[in-house]
This record gives C-alpha cells, structure tokens and sequence, in this order.
C-alpha cells in the first residue's frame, strides 16, 4: 500500500496521481489534505512518514508546491528517506542508490505529466 499526502499546493496533482493509482490498480491511502484551502504541509508529510516508518504502508509520496517544505518535515520521522524528485533519473536512481522510501513532488515546478512518470518510476 502506498500513503500519500499533501498541503494545498498539491492538492491538484494529488488528485491527478491518485486517478492514475487507482487505474493502475495500485492501492494508497490517502492522509490529505481534501482541498485547496489553506493547511499546513508538516502535518500531512510527516503523517505519511509516520505511515511508512510504522510499516503500514510499504512506500509514500508527498506533494506541495515546491516538494522541498514537505519533503523536510518527512524526513524528520526516524527510518524515513525522502527524496524531492524532479525528472526520471533522480526518481530511479534514488530508488537503487539510496533506498528511498517516500518520494516527495513539487507541484508548481514538476508538471502532471511527468510528475506520473516519476511516480511509475519511484514505485
């Protein structure tokens, strides 16, 4: 199962990535937030990290508008390696390299289309 998260900034291409899980038949849980009002990305990236870290979900992705706020509060949680992944060779080599285990997404900077083949990539 893969967790997944986000603050306001990502709430849009969350929702683009959770469509694409969903046809691929991959299963997540999803720790919001639900909209694009205003939240606070600490508590949706470290919920996620937590949900790694405990081993109930397997991996996890975290979104918000620069991928850098979030994947910060991620990683503070013990166990967890958090990766901002811009393009398709960081997101495999962090997978083979580093052992990441939550991929962080940065929305204004990294469009829907190739956010989804990072995402294909990293999981």
């Amino acid at each position: 199962m893969i967790a997944i998260g986000c603050d306001h900034g990502g709430y849009e291409l969350k929702q683009k990535i959770l469509a694409h899980l969903r046809q691929r038949g991959v299963e997540y849980k999803d720790f919001g937030c639900d909209s694009t009002a205003s939240v606070d990305y600490p508590v949706y990236g470290k919920a996620v990290a937590h949900a790694v870290a405990s081993g109930e979900c397997e991996k996890g992705i975290v979104i918000c508008s620069t991928g850098i706020g979030i994947s910060i509060a991620a990683n503070k949680v013990p166990g967890i390696r958090c990766a901002l992944c811009g393009d398709c060779f960081s997101a495999k080599a962090t997978r083979l390299h580093n052992n990441a285990n939550v991929l962080a997404l940065g929305a204004l900077v990294t469009g829907p289309g190739l956010a989804l083949e990072i995402v294909d990539i990293f999981l």
